[in-house]
């Protein structure tokens, strides 16, 4: 088996902490949306990063358990608060 590349978007506070809004990630074939956010989880800057943010999957929304490709866009995307 060989490594998938993805791209992690990052939103606001995430973009924020990790001083960039996004991060290249080289992760094993048949490895998922929720495999992405634990390689993200674990780097320093990612304590503001909770264990369940929405995710998206080439700008569709998804759960940790889809899929990814080579080139996937994975999207962290913070809670929205309003009023």
């Amino acid at each position: 088996m060989s490594d998938i590349r993805v791209s992690v978007r990052l939103f606001a506070s995430y973009a924020e902490a990790a001083g960039t809004d996004h991060v290249d990630l080289v992760l094993p074939s048949g490895a998922t949306a929720a495999d992405c956010l634990a390689a993200v989880r674990a780097a320093p800057w990612a304590a503001r990063v909770p264990p369940g943010p929405a995710l998206a999957v080439n700008r569709r929304y998804a759960k940790g358990d889809a899929g990814l490709h080579d080139g996937d866009e994975v999207a962290l995307i913070p809670p929205v608060a309003g009023g």
